[in-house]
């Protein structure tokens, strides 16, 4: 059957007394009929079977003649069978129609009950970058569905400068209910704090954990002491977990010592505790420290928590931070052996004892010598710590681990050598390195010997090395490893010029 065939024979079938065959013949229409045949599909949008009219809006959709669907699609998309709203909806965005009748067609589905006709609406409006109705569109912040609301995030986004829109975010953010609010309250620029703060300093009591945590968030960047007040009376009575630590976090940060107390309620909290180990570590007290070593030995407490609380020792500095971290370095949780590495990291930054550099510096490169997750972390723990470079050295030369070589590579710097021949096993090192099998262990080399030349302490680099280098700058190494060829080539080139 040709297609002049077919479209005769879907003309005729739109007539037909059974309701399942006009359906398919609107929606075999749709596919094979031209633009001339929108007026069959307009007459069918009026068929008293919602499933005729849904294939009619989707034809009509599909022969691309928006005069047509202009004249009965906005009608279709308020129709009571969500079928045809969608169908109906989905082909007015098809056609691009835009007069008034389809955007407050549009409109009215923001506060559709199905998600996917709210989804609909929002595409159409952002396509026509017009709001349709201010109020429904910013309700939709608050949308249990993501896609929604984050497209009507979008679409707020995008019209933030219409006055509508933003006096509507303004008066959402100001005295709006639950994710609307704190999607409002987010999405506003910090200087409208101030405008706000009375609503604001009311919504820490606000029922909605999504609004208190809003609130929150925005105050703790406030500067004045009565705002200060009330968060700290906040968290003596907050009970949830969540509001709890983003309250412990900032207050912590700032130095607030009033959250000491609690802090200590809220240590042994799965969600929190880690927050309020932060705080007490910031705080630096004999009683915070000593509420710390507690739960660094408790086994009950979580991981992330004990993790937190080894950051927060090591932050604090106390006279037995180093030897209460460097046991938790084989602890049976990863997290523990995390936190534990990290916070001797903050010893060494902020200087070791000298009866304390070597057995930091053994237990670290030892840790690194075992590889496993915490590779770089380790490292970063490392950097800085003069005691461990021999050992460092070590590795760059012998570890069986790619990742183990190249976090070794990136400690050595022209500074630290103490002595010309090791710079020049040093130098020796990095261009081996070119020659690595594992990709971060060549680009640490080129690093390397990136810092080593900038430091002026790269005397030169042999011809075979600077062949291998040519050969990294070509499309076939990735993209990172180019950049700091070509820096360090540049560099090597000037240091020739001169």
């Amino acid at each position: 059957m040709g297609t002049e065939d077919q479209i005769a024979y879907f003309l005729r079938e739109l007539t037909d007394t059974d309701p399942e065959r006009r359906t398919a013949a609107a929606k075999g229409l749709g596919r094979t009929g031209r633009p001339e045949h929108a007026g069959a599909l307009v007459e069918a949008a009026g068929d008293p079977e919602p499933a005729v009219r849904a294939a009619a809006a989707l034809g009509l959709g599909r022969l691309g003649a928006p005069e047509a669907g202009g004249t009965v699609l906005p009608r279709l998309m308020r129709a009571a069978d969500p079928r045809v709203r969608r169908q109906a909806s989905l082909a007015a965005i098809r056609l691009g129609l835009d007069d008034r009748a389809v955007t407050e067609a549009f409109a009215g589905l923001l506060g559709d009950p199905d998600h996917h006709l709210r989804i609909n609406a929002l595409v159409g409006l952002g396509a026509l970058g017009v709001t349709g109705d201010v109020a429904a569109l910013v309700r939709l912040l608050g949308d249990p569905d993501g896609a929604v609301w984050g497209r009507a995030r979008s679409l707020v986004y995008q019209l933030r400068d219409d006055p509508a829109v933003r006096a509507e975010v303004i008066r959402t953010a100001r005295e709006g209910e639950g994710a609307a609010r704190a999607e409002a309250l987010r999405m506003l620029p910090n200087n409208c704090t101030e405008l706000l703060l009375d609503s604001l300093l009311a919504g820490l009591r606000d029922s909605s954990r999504a609004v208190r945590l809003a609130v929150t968030g925005r105050l703790l960047d406030a500067e004045q002491p009565t705002v200060r007040d009330a968060l700290v009376a906040t968290l003596q009575t907050e009970r949830d977990p969540a509001v709890a630590g983003t309250l412990l976090s900032g207050l912590g940060g700032r130095g607030e010592r009033r959250v000491a107390d609690p802090a200590v309620r809220w240590l042994r909290d799965p969600e929190a505790g880690r927050w309020a180990a932060q705080a007490l570590g910031r705080l630096g007290t004999r009683t915070a420290v000593e509420q710390l070593r507690k739960v660094l030995g408790d086994k009950a407490v979580p991981g992330r928590t004990r993790a937190a609380a080894a950051e927060a020792v090591g932050a604090a500095g106390r006279w037995d931070a180093v030897w209460l971290l460097l046991p938790l370095l084989d602890d049976p949780d990863a997290d523990v052996r995390a936190g534990a590495v990290d916070g001797l990291g903050e010893l060494v930054q902020e200087g070791l004892r000298f009866w304390e550099s070597r057995p930091v510096a053994e237990a670290l490169t030892a840790h690194l010598a075992s590889g496993g997750e915490a590779t770089w972390r380790t490292r970063n723990a490392l950097y800085g710590l003069d005691d461990a470079l021999p050992a460092v050295r070590r590795l760059a030369d012998t570890s069986s681990s790619g990742a183990v070589r190249a976090a070794a590579l990136s400690l050595l710097d022209a500074e630290d050598a103490p002595d010309h021949e090791t710079a020049r096993q040093d130098i020796r090192r990095f261009e081996r390195g070119l020659d690595d099998a594992h990709e971060d262990v060549r680009l640490q080399a080129v690093k390397g010997l990136t810092r080593w030349a900038a430091d002026g302490a790269l005397p030169s680099v042999d011809e075979a090395a600077r062949d291998r280098l040519t050969t990294f700058t070509t499309d076939a190494s990735p993209p990172h490893l180019r950049r700091a060829t070509t820096e360090l080539l540049e560099a090597l080139d000037t240091d020739r010029e001169q």
